[in-house]
C-alpha cells in the first residue's frame, strides 16, 4: 500500500515515526521543530508542519527570532537528554540557510544530535536565478548550502522524491550514533518539497533505533588493566562521554573502589559531586590546582569520554612526567588513540563497569589518594573564599558565581558558553548533580547562552523534571543573540538570566592584556578625538533592553542586592533577567597556560616581554609522542 504525499508531507511523517532506545527506556526521538519560513521553506516544510500540527502531531513546532539562534536551543535540548532525544530545525534558502551554519558547527564539535532541512534552489531550474541564489560560474550544481558540508556529521541534498527514504535513514543512522553524532543536513530544494510522490506505508511506520552500549574488546581491556596496575599515580580526567552514557554511577564506583583521584573537562563537569573525597575539579587551562597539581605528577592519566582539547590539556603542558602514560576510554576510536595512548574503545559506563571487576583488590597508593583529597579541600576553601569578594560595594565575577551556586537547588542547572565566566564557572562551580552544568565549551560561541538555556528548559519541561535553568552571559554575548528571550517569553518557559555588565569583552581584554596587546579593541568606548575608541563608557542600558523583549527585570549593585533578587526570580513562573554591574575579582592560581602565539617581532614593550614569557611556556610543551606497548603494562 502507498499514500500520495509532497516531499515535505512525507518528511515530517517519517520524523513523527522515528524512536529512540536505550537500557529499556523507547521514546520519540524527534519532539520538535523549529522553523522560520521564507519562499524557500513555507509552502512545503511550513505547510507540512501546520497539517501536522491541524491534525494533532507530536512534532511540535516551535517559531524561533533567529536561525542560529534555533539551531543552539536545539542543541541545549539534546544536550541535556543525553543525546537521546533532538530537534529539527528549518529554514529558507538563502541567508536563512547560512544563518544555521556556525549553529551547525557548535553541534558538530560537541558532537549532540541536531537535524537542519534548509530549503533549497530549484532543483528543476526553471527559475534560475532565484531570489538569494549563489550563481557559482565554475559549478551549477553548487548552492550556498554546500557550506554545511564541512560542519555536518552527514550531508545530502534531495533532487528527487526517490532519494528522500535514503537521506533521511542515513541521517538517522548518523544522528543516533554515540561515536558520529553532530548536525545533520538534508538540504530540501523548493520545488521538490512541494513535489508529491506515491510512499510506501512502511516508510512511516514506528522505527525503533537502538543506541549501542559497546563492550570493551578483551584483549585492548587486559592491556589497559595491565598499565593501570602499574601506576602508582594515576589520575582519572573524566569528559562528556560519562554525562552522556549516564556513567556517572559507574564511575562513583570505579574511584571509591581503586582510590584514583577524578579530574572535569568542561563537558565533563558534574562528574561525580564536587564534595566527593575523589574529585578534584576542573583540569587544565581553567583547572583547579589541585587537578593540575596531580596531572603534572600522574604517571597514568585514564581518559573517559574526552577529546582532550587543547584547554583540557594545558596546551600539552600540564601532564608533565615525562614517562606520562595514557589510556583513553572512549567510544569513538579517534579520541580513543590521542596522546599515543592505550586505547579502549567502548561506551563509558560498559568500560568502566569492566574495569572495576579486572581490577578488584587492587587500588591506588593510599598517601596520593589522601594527597589529592588534601588539596581539593584547599581549593573548596579558596572558592569559599572568593565566593565572598569583594565588599558590599561592588560585585566581582566570583561574587556572581557564588551567589547563583548558593541560592540554585543542587538539581538547577547554569547555562553559559563563551567570555570569561566559563573559565571562572570551570574553576568555581560547585556541581551537585550529573546535568546541573550546561557550559557548551567545544566551540565556545557567543551569543549561545540564551538560546541554549531555552533549549535546555525545554529539556526539562519534557521529562517532567523539576530544575530552574539559570542563563551567566557576559554583555558581549548578550548583545550578539539575546533574542529567543522572545521565544521563552511566547512558550511560557522560565529562564533565570544574570546578564552580568562589564563593558566589554572582558575575557578577550584579559587575554590581550597577557599577550601584550593592551586590551586593544576589546572595552565599549566612545571613539576620542584622538581617532581610538578610548572615550568614555557607552551608555548602553541592557536593562532596558531586556526589558523590551518581554521579561521581567531586576538590577542588583551589592551582594545582598544579587541574593534578593535571585530568590526572587526564583520564584516567580516568568522568564527574568537579573542586571549586575561587575568589577575585576581576585584570580586563583592554577599554574596552567594557554597557548596563544605571540608576535615574535614588534615595537610595542608589552608585546616584547609578552613573547619572552610565551617562549619560555612553550618549553614545557609537549607532543605525546611516546606509545603504550604492551610491555610498558607488564
Amino acid at each position: 500500500m502507498s499514500v500520495r504525499l509532497t516531499v515535505a508531507q512525507a518528511a515530517v511523517r517519517f520524523l513523527e515515526a522515528q524512536e529512540v532506545a536505550r537500557d529499556g527506556d523507547r521514546h520519540a526521538f524527534f519532539t520538535g521543530c523549529w522553523g522560520i519560513f521564507g519562499h524557500g521553506n513555507v509552502a512545503g516544510i511550513g505547510q507540512a508542519l501546520l497539517e501536522g500540527e491541524l491534525a494533532g502531531s507530536s512534532l511540535v513546532y516551535r517559531q524561533g527570532r533567529n536561525e542560529q539562534a534555533m539551531v543552539h536551543a536545539a542543541v541545549g535540548y539534546a544536550r541535556h537528554r543525553d543525546r537521546l532525544a533532538a530537534h529539527v530545525v528549518t529554514t529558507s534558502v538563502g541567508p536563512g540557510a547560512t544563518n544555521m551554519i556556525t549553529g551547525a558547527a557548535l553541534a558538530t564539535i560537541n558532537r549532540l544530535p541536531v537535524l537542519l532541512l534548509p530549503g533549497d534552489t530549484f532543483a528543476t531550474r526553471v527559475a534560475d536565478p532565484v531570489l538569494q541564489q549563489l550563481e557559482n560560474p565554475a559549478a551549477g550544481d553548487v548552492s550556498v548550502n554546500d557550506a554545511f558540508r564541512p560542519v555536518s556529521a552527514y550531508f545530502d541534498r534531495v533532487q528527487r522524491p526517490q532519494q528522500l527514504p535514503s537521506a533521511l535513514l542515513n541521517a538517522l543512522a548518523v544522528l543516533t550514533d554515540p561515536a558520529r553524532t553532530g548536525a545533520v543536513t538534508i538540504a530540501l530544494p523548493q520545488d521538490v518539497q512541494a513535489e508529491a510522490f506515491d510512499w510506501p506505508d512502511e516508510l512511516f511506520a514506528p522505527r525503533v533505533w537502538h543506541v549501542p552500549r559497546a563492550r570493551p574488546e578483551p584483549a585492548a581491556l587486559e592491556r589497559a588493566v595491565a598499565v593501570l596496575r602499574s601506576a602508582h599515580r594515576p589520575l582519572i580526567v573524566a569528559g562528556g562521554g560519562v554525562i552522556y552514557s549516564r556513567a556517572d554511577a559507574a564511575l562513583r564506583a570505579f574511584a571509591e573502589a581503586t582510590g584514583i583521584p577524578v579530574a572535569e573537562t568542561q563537558a565533563g563537569k558534574g562528574s561525580l559531586p564536587y564534595d566527593h573525597p575523589q574529585s578534584v575539579g576542573a583540569v587544565g587551562a581553567t583547572g583547579t590546582a589541585a587537578a593540575n597539581h596531580l596531572a603534572a605528577r600522574a604517571d597514568v592519566v585514564l581518559g573517559i569520554g574526552t577529546r582532550y582539547s587543547d584547554f583540557t590539556t594545558a596546551s600539552g603542558t600540564v601532564f608533565a612526567d615525562p614517562d606520562v602514560r595514557f589510556v583513553n576510554l572512549n567510544v569513538s576510536a579517534p579520541d580513543a588513540h590521542k596522546l599515543s595512548a592505550l586505547s579502549l574503545v567502548a561506551d563509558a559506563r560498559e568500560g568502566l563497569t569492566a574495569l572495576g571487576f579486572a581490577l578488584r583488590g587492587w587500588a591506588a597508593p593510599r598517601d596520593w589518594t589522601a594527597t589529592a583529597t588534601r588539596l581539593a579541600g584547599e581549593w573548596d576553601a579558596a572558592v569559599t573564599r572568593v565566593y565572598g569578594l569583594p565588599a558590599e560595594d561592588e560585585v566581582a565575577q566570583s561574587v556572581v558565581i557564588g551567589a547563583v551556586n548558593e541560592v540554585s537547588r543542587p538539581r538547577d542547572v547554569v547555562v553559559c558558553a563563551a567570555g570569561s565566566m566559563p573559565g571562572d564557572l570551570h574553576q568555581l562551580w560547585r556541581t551537585r548533580d550529573r546535568k546541573g552544568y550546561h557550559v557548551e565549551y567545544g566551540y565556545s560561541c557567543m551569543g549561545y547562552e540564551v538560546a541554549g538555556g531555552l533549549g535546555v528548559a525545554l529539556a526539562v519541561l519534557d521529562e517532567g523534571d523539576d530544575r530552574d535553568v539559570y542563563v551567566l552571559v557576559g554583555d558581549g554575548s548578550w548583545l550578539m543573540m539575546s533574542s529567543e528571550i522572545v521565544t521563552a517569553v511566547a512558550e511560557g518557559v522560565k529562564l533565570i538570566v544574570v546578564l552580568v555588565q562589564n563593558h566589554g569583552y572582558a575575557s578577550i581584554g584579559a587575554l590581550s592584556e597577557t599577550v601584550g596587546s593592551q586590551g586593544f579593541g576589546t572595552r565599549y568606548r566612545y571613539r576620542s578625538a584622538s581617532g581610538r575608541l578610548d572615550g568614555e563608557r557607552l551608555p548602553v542600558d541592557l536593562a532596558a533592553n531586556a526589558a523590551s523583549l518581554g521579561a521581567d527585570v531586576l538590577t542588583a549593585s551589592t551582594r545582598p542586592e544579587l541574593g534578593d533578587a535571585l530568590r526572587r526570580a526564583q520564584k516567580s513562573p516568568h522568564t527574568t533577567v537579573i542586571h549586575v554591574e561587575t568589577v575585576p575579582g581576585e584570580p586563583l592560581g592554577n599554574a596552567a597556560w594557554w597557548d596563544v602565539p605571540v608576535a615574535e617581532v614588534s615595537t610595542i614593550a608589552s608585546t616584547r616581554e609578552a613573547r619572552s614569557a610565551y617562549e619560555q611556556h612553550k618549553v614545557a610543551q609537549r607532543p605525546h609522542l611516546t606509545p603504550v606497548t604492551e610491555a610498558q603494562g607488564d
